[in-house]
Order: C-alpha cells, then structure tokens, then sequence
C-alpha cells in the first residue's frame, strides 16, 4: 500500500516538473486548407505571454512580407513578419487568459485563450460568446 502511495507521489511530481512550456515556437495551420500559414514565437516578457510572427509560409504569386493593410491600430501599414499578434496574455492556472489576438488576414481583434493540450497549443479567439479554436504544432528549426 505505502508503495502504491509513494509511486502515485512519484508520477505527480514528475508530470508537474515535465510540464511543457506555451513558450517557443509554433506552426500555424490555416483552418480550411488545412496547409501551414505561419510560424510564431510564443514569449514571456515582464510576466506577461505575447507572440510575434517570425516567418509566413506563402503561395506562389503572394507577396513574401506583406503589410496589415487591414489593421486599424498601431499594427497598420506594418510589416506582418515580426508583427506581435498576441498580447498581455496572463497565467492563470493551466491556462493563458486576458489578452488579445490579432488576425493579420482581416485586421480583427480578438479576445483570447491559450492551453495546452497533448502537446499542442490550442489557441481560441473571443467575439462576444462566439469563438473560434485553432491548433497549433510545435515547431523546431
């Protein structure tokens, strides 16, 4: 019984230590084709978790760095890659919560959601009580 007790300890703590980190890069994936659309760096500053385009993946004929032509604050007429989409997300428990997405496609904000799940970040968007959950995949060089 002790035993059973203390391998139980054991496998709490060390899913606790390995737990993974929002932080990094991720590969997006556009919800219709199904094709990736971009990377973005996932980043902590000043306790705070924001994300910033590093790199598009564009069609033949697309322009390789486009400008938010739709955006309609300060991100307007800027440069998509090195474009910071996500903003002042805060910990809370499990989950990022708090901040702001930016949809460079269409200029819209969005209220925003960041989790984990089974290695994946699952990023959600808020319009009022509509929303739109993507998945994005780990990314490495």
């Amino acid at each position: 019984m002790k035993s059973t007790i203390l391998l139980a300890f054991f496998l709490l703590l060390s899913t606790g230590i390995h737990a993974q980190s929002i932080t990094g890069k991720w590969k997006t994936i556009d919800d219709e084709s199904g094709k990736a659309r971009s990377i973005v760096e996932v980043f902590e500053k000043d306790g705070k978790v924001y994300g910033k385009i590093i790199q598009l993946f564009r069609e033949p004929g697309e322009d390789p760095d486009p400008v938010c032509e739709e955006c309609t604050d300060h991100r307007q007429g800027k440069k998509v890659i090195g474009l910071e989409i996500i903003s002042d997300m805060k910990a809370k428990g499990d989950e990022f919560i708090g901040g702001e997405i930016l949809d460079p496609e269409n200029g819209k904000i969005y209220k925003c959601k960041l989790w984990l799940e089974e290695g994946k970040l699952k990023v959600r968007g808020y319009l009022y009580f509509l929303y739109r959950t993507q998945t994005w995949l780990p990314y490495s060089d």
